[in-house]
């Protein structure tokens, strides 16, 4: 009898401590019935934004190369998934792309997701620069489903987004790249108390808006986290682009919610005069129960073509 499970193959950042990257990423998506194999672009005890550092590995492409090439040797190399987080270098970026491309021909139903990380606004490009032409020309044409957020977007696309109708173009855009599902992950269109998410899918023409509630509060890890859960929850609706953002956004929103509550806990026992770190960490193990079922975190999705 073959196995129907899905299987992702996610090449991502690795944490010792903490979660972010392949981290953040592999238990939803085995909570949620993948198997996942992990691809560690870098290992490091922590994230960047501990105070005193980090120490760790950096894999080269060269090394990633030689990873797929176990797999394909012992025959282990078919996916239904392959996603991927933060790179930061070109020739990291170019093999990935080839990575893809070979992956696709052992089986041509393969979805690659792209989470194009390249920068945000305030802190701008956190890649060098070079990188961009590789995503706009190799990467993104590659992608089945991408999701940039509104910086990236305005970077891959070269088109600036002021209001939903630019937004809307920029996606088009994307589609022409041959992006099957675009959702931009974050935009600033929205107020004070919320984001605005936004998303399209070329296959069914159809359009999501989305409200996304503010935290008082900055979290690491969580993009790596929102491309896992859609990529689970597209999977698992058959595509339903609606019920998916419902799902991903008001299980995050549960997870950041318990994760602040402890944070600003632990950082009053302590008496620090805000959360470490250490504290901000995502509650994921704790929060095991919404991420199987997904409970109401206050968002709606909006319909606005089907």
């Amino acid at each position: 009898m073959a196995d129907l499970t899905p299987r992702v193959l996610s090449i991502q950042s690795h944490v010792v401590s903490g979660y972010v990257g392949n981290k953040s990423a592999t238990f939803p998506l085995q909570l949620l019935g993948f198997e996942v194999d992990a691809i560690n672009s870098v290992q490091f005890s922590n994230h960047t934004g501990y105070k005193n550092g980090i120490k760790g590995q950096v894999l080269d492409d060269n090394q990633l190369q030689e990873l797929i090439d176990g797999l394909d040797m012992n025959g282990i190399n078919k996916y239904s998934h392959i996603i991927n987080g933060y790179i930061g270098s070109k020739s990291f970026l170019h093999k990935l792309g080839d990575i893809v491309k070979h992956l696709k021909e052992v089986n041509p139903e393969l979805i690659y997701v792209c989470d194009p990380v390249m920068g945000d606004f305030g802190p701008g490009m956190y890649v060098p620069k070079e990188l961009l032409p590789v995503y706009q020309d190799v990467i993104v044409p590659l992608s089945d489903v991408c999701l940039p957020n509104q910086f990236e977007a305005e970077l891959i696309t070269g088109r600036k987004i002021v209001n939903e109708e630019d937004a809307l173009q920029v996606m088009q855009d994307f589609h022409a790249k041959g992006v099957k599902t675009v959702i931009l992950s974050s935009t600033e269109l929205g107020d004070t108390k919320h984001l605005v998410g936004l998303a399209s899918c070329k296959l069914t023409n159809t359009v999501i808006k989305v409200k996304i509630p503010k935290f008082p509060a900055a979290f690491v890890g969580t993009g790596d986290l929102f491309t896992a859960l859609c990529t689970a929850w597209l999977y698992k609706t058959k595509g339903d682009l609606k019920l998916t953002l419902e799902n991903t956004l008001n299980t995050m929103q549960v997870i950041l919610d318990r994760t602040l509550k402890h944070a600003n806990s632990a950082a009053a026992m302590t008496g620090d005069a805000a959360p470490t770190p250490p504290q901000m960490e995502l509650k994921l193990i704790q929060s095991k129960d919404v991420i199987e079922n997904p409970k109401s975190g206050g968002v709606t999705a909006e319909l606005l073509s089907s």
